[in-house]
């Protein structure tokens, strides 16, 4: 297992990028994390199927990371790949209305941020409730991503995938098991481009839905402070910030990391955070949640470079 004669082998085969030993705390929401041995930007589906291709030979582990909205790196890094979805990903197309197409044609890579933005200028209504929601749409879509009562899979129309070793496959969105925070995809498939229902909508009412959406997540949220989103997943029929509210842990601080005082089931970096800081926390929250409620909390972020 090499990762340096990965990267020899890449290195001037990719429309893209190659970095060895790339800082992930540049590539992550929580503004934490080692270096990972190799950072590729995949520009097109031929670079990421020959990226694979390439990391499978070499038998490194890997992972496909968007914004890094919901991950945390050790602070050691990760002795594999990182992959990042780069220009041909990025790209989108509006529906044309005159023809009563409905549909919304985007790649993974695209930042939700973008679509949300788009669809408001265009008189398109389908994304309110995604306003303030980081991320790439692929990594919104395999999350399943979105509020207490609206996700991102209720719009999906179909999804293209990378699935190493075989090429692309697509999956209509009535096939897969969407669930709370869970798309039903099978682990290593690579979301490349998403067909998403939209409907014209009135500009003005699209607008109030997300700005109530926006004041939502602004008044619950600590949208200005580095985070990587909800720590933990609800437990059925209850809330984990309520859980972990109710036992007096908003402020809990271990480090340069603390227990958000806006909303309990966020941690926050307060400027000089580790990953180990993060983590501490997280054990700390789960035993005193198992001890007093019974209840074993499942982390809703992603973990690279943590030894399993």
């Amino acid at each position: 297992m090499s990762s340096f004669d990965a990267y020899c082998e890449l290195q001037g085969m990719l429309e893209g990028h190659i970095f060895c030993d790339e800082p992930m705390v540049r590539h992550t929401s929580f503004r934490v994390g080692g270096p990972a041995d190799l950072f590729i930007e995949c520009a097109s589906v031929r670079d990421l199927n020959f990226s694979l291709d390439v990391i499978a030979r070499h038998q490194l582990p890997w992972a496909v990371v968007g914004k890094g909205s919901n991950l945390l790196v050790s602070d050691e890094g990760f002795r594999g790949a990182v992959l990042v979805l780069g220009a041909q990903f990025k790209s989108f197309s509006l529906p044309d209305l005159t023809c009563s197409q409905n549909k919304l044609v985007a790649g993974g890579g695209v930042q939700l941020s973008t679509l949300v933005q788009a669809a408001f200028k265009n008189g398109l209504s389908g994304f309110e409730f995604a306003v303030g929601i980081p991320g790439t749409l692929g990594g919104a879509v395999f999350m399943n991503a979105g509020s207490s009562d609206v996700w991102i899979g209720s719009i999906v129309e179909s999804l293209t995938v990378l699935r190493p070793g075989e090429g692309l496959v697509r999956y209509q969105g009535s096939e897969l098991p969407w669930g709370y925070r869970c798309s039903g995809l099978p682990a290593g498939e690579v979301i490349v481009e998403c067909v998403l229902r939209v409907t014209p909508g009135h500009v003005g009412m699209i607008r109030a839905g997300m700005e109530a959406s926006l004041t939502r997540r602004k008044k619950t949220q600590p949208l200005t402070t580095p985070n990587a989103g909800s720590i933990f997943r609800n437990p059925e029929g209850d809330s984990a910030g309520r859980i972990i509210e109710g036992l007096g842990l908003k402020g809990y601080t271990h480090g340069g990391a603390q227990v958000s005082e806006v909303h309990a089931n966020f941690i926050v970096n307060t400027g000089n955070a580790t990953a180990s800081d993060v983590v501490a926390i997280i054990m700390h929250i789960r035993r005193r949640v198992r001890e007093e409620h019974g209840i074993e909390l499942r982390p809703e972020i992603r973990f690279i470079g943590f030894e399993t």
